[in-house]
C-alpha cells in the first residue's frame, strides 16, 4: 500500500534547511535530518532528493512573498501602494532570510515560475494604475518602474540581512522610492506622502514559523 505523504513534514524538512542555511551549517543529504527522527530516505520520498529540496525551498521563498503581497491592502492611491508593497518584500525577507537566500539561486529551476513571477506583476499593477490616474507620465514602462521599485529593496534588504548596514538602514527606502516614482512624472511632495505612507516594513519574524 502506498503510503499518503504528510505535508508536515515536507514543510519541516524545508524549513530545517532554511533555518541551516541562515546559521550557514552545511546542508547535506543527513544533517537536513539529524534530530528530527526522520530517515534520509524522506528527502528522497518528498523532493526526489536534494536538488529537489532546494528546488523547493526556492518556490516556498516566492509562496511566501506572493502571500505577504497579496495581504497588502490596495487604496485609491496607487503609489501609497508601492511603497507597501515594497515595505512588504522587505519584512517578508527579513522575516525568512534563509528563504530568501535560496529564491534567488538561478542554479535550481522553479517548481512554477508562472507563480514568482505573479510576485513582480503585483507591482506592474500598481504602476499601471499610477499611470492611469495621471500620477505618473504615460511613457513610463510599467515592468521596467516596478523592477527599479523591486531593485531598491532588494538591495537594501540584502545589505541589512547579510551585513553590513543597521537594521536602520531600511528607512533609506522611502526617499529612494521617491526619488525613482518622482523620476515617473509624480509630484514630488504629493509623492513624499503616498511614500512615507506605504513605507513601514514591520517586525520581522523568522525562518522557523
Amino acid at each position: 500500500m502506498v503510503r499518503t505523504k504528510d505535508p508536515a513534514v515536507r514543510t519541516q524538512l524545508i524549513e530545517r534547511a532554511a533555518r541551516m542555511l541562515r546559521a550557514r551549517e552545511p546542508i547535506t543529504l543527513r544533517s537536513v535530518v539529524a534530530g528530527t527522527g526522520l530517515s534520509t530516505m524522506a528527502v528522497y520520498t518528498y523532493f526526489g532528493g536534494m536538488e529537489g529540496l532546494w528546488q523547493a525551498m526556492r518556490q516556498e521563498g516566492f509562496t511566501r512573498l506572493a502571500a505577504e503581497l497579496n495581504a497588502v491592502t490596495l487604496t485609491a492611491d496607487p503609489v501609497r501602494d508601492l511603497a507597501a508593497l515594497g515595505a512588504a518584500y522587505l519584512s517578508n525577507a527579513l522575516a525568512g532570510p534563509g528563504l530568501y537566500r535560496v529564491m534567488f539561486d538561478a542554479d535550481f529551476a522553479l517548481e512554477d515560475p508562472a507563480a514568482a513571477d505573479e510576485t513582480l506583476h503585483c507591482l506592474v499593477r500598481a504602476v499601471e494604475r499610477a499611470k492611469t490616474i495621471g500620477r505618473f507620465r504615460s511613457d513610463v514602462d510599467p515592468q521596467a518602474l516596478a523592477t527599479q521599485s523591486w531593485a531598491i529593496g532588494h538591495g537594501l534588504v540584502s545589505l541589512v540581512a547579510t551585513g553590513p548596514l543597521p537594521r536602520e538602514a531600511l528607512d533609506y527606502g522611502a526617499p529612494m522610492l521617491t526619488a525613482l516614482f518622482t523620476s515617473g512624472g509624480d509630484d514630488p511632495d504629493t509623492c513624499h506622502r503616498s511614500v512615507e505612507l506605504g513605507w513601514t516594513p514591520s517586525h520581522p519574524r523568522n525562518d522557523s514559523r
